[in-house]
């Protein structure tokens, strides 16, 4: 198991940016996918971005495509969402999750270690 710490959410101004960071520690693996997520008040947890950790490769959800990139820094075991062109509707809590497996899912339930989440409020 891995354990995940985010940070860098707040609030924010419609049409600003913010880089949330995931710190990963403790035991990983190569074939590892670590993604991100978010929820809405009275919504379900819905899937935003992942990388895989060995490649780099990511995929992210049409809601975001264009305005948040994920990355991952292997040296510092750190995952970092870029969300730029910030809307109301990307108020949520997001969540760094860890995956372990090769097969690329991106529902929550498929993914094995979470984070605590981190608050983002985007003010209209």
């Amino acid at each position: 198991q891995v354990q995940l710490v985010e940070s860098g959410g707040g609030l924010v101004q419609a049409g600003g940016s913010l880089r949330l960071s995931c710190a990963v520690s403790g035991r990983t693996f190569s074939s590892v996918i670590m993604g991100w997520f978010r929820q809405a008040p009275g919504k379900e947890r819905e899937f935003v971005a992942a990388v895989r950790w060995s490649t780099g490769n990511t995929g992210d959800a049409e809601s975001v495509k264009g305005r948040c990139t994920i990355s991952r820094d292997n040296a510092n075991n750190t995952v970092y969402l870029q969300m730029n062109s910030l809307k109301a509707e990307d108020t949520a809590v997001y969540y760094c999750a860890a995956r372990y497996g090769f097969n690329w899912y991106t529902r929550p339930q498929d993914f094995d270690s979470w984070g605590q989440g981190t608050q983002v409020t985007v003010s209209s």
